[in-house]
Parts: structure tokens; sequence; C-alpha cells
């Protein structure tokens, strides 16, 4: 029950639309998965997607190798796999897409 709880507000915080100050964010994120922390896992291409998979504690991602900075203003959010914006902003488009072929993912090293 302390373990749902606890995931339950880290969830929210880590997905929270919010932009802490940035030296508040990198503090926190030695600890706890911060916002800017999190986002890079939401970037639509590799490596990015396979990084920062923490829900609490950001300690596993470390420990793991699976922690990687990004600068949030360079994340592009999504998948790479439907990348026709016009039609992702379409309900019936993505209602076909689990029954389309999709497009060979591209991968890229790194952004920075």
């Amino acid at each position: 029950m302390l373990y749902q709880s606890m995931s339950v507000v880290a969830t929210q915080f880590n997905h929270a639309n919010i932009k802490l100050p940035k030296k508040l964010d990198n503090i926190l994120s030695y600890v706890i998965v911060s916002p800017d922390m999190h986002k890079v896992h939401h970037h639509y291409r590799l490596p990015y997607t396979d990084a920062n998979y923490g829900n609490i504690f950001s300690v596993w991602d470390r420990l793991c190798g699976t922690f990687m900075k990004l600068d949030p203003n360079k994340i592009v959010y999504g998948v790479d796999v439907f990348p026709d914006e016009k039609k992702n902003g379409n309900i019936g488009e993505l209602l076909k897409q689990p029954f389309q072929k999709y497009e060979k993912p591209t991968f890229v090293q790194d952004q920075n």
C-alpha cells in the first residue's frame, strides 16, 4: 500500500507539465525522478526511449545504466513508426494505426 501510494504521487509529479528551476530539477533528480529527467523517456527515438524508466527513485536508472540527460527543449515526443503529424492529430487515423504497416524506425546516436 505504501509503494502504490508513493507511486501514484510520483507518477503525477514526474509526468506533470511543469517547469521547475533547472538547478532544483537537477538536485531532485539525484534522489527522485524529476519531470525533466523522466521526459527523456518519452522522446520518440532510440536510445532516449530506453532511458530513465524510473518512477519514484532515480537511483535505479543510475545503477542499471539507463540514466540519460537531454535538454528538455530538444525532446520530440511520440513514436517513430507513425511520424505523420497530420494523421496523428486525427482520431480516425489513430484508430486505424494498429492495422496499418508502419515505417521502419530510424535510430540516432545523440542529439546533444
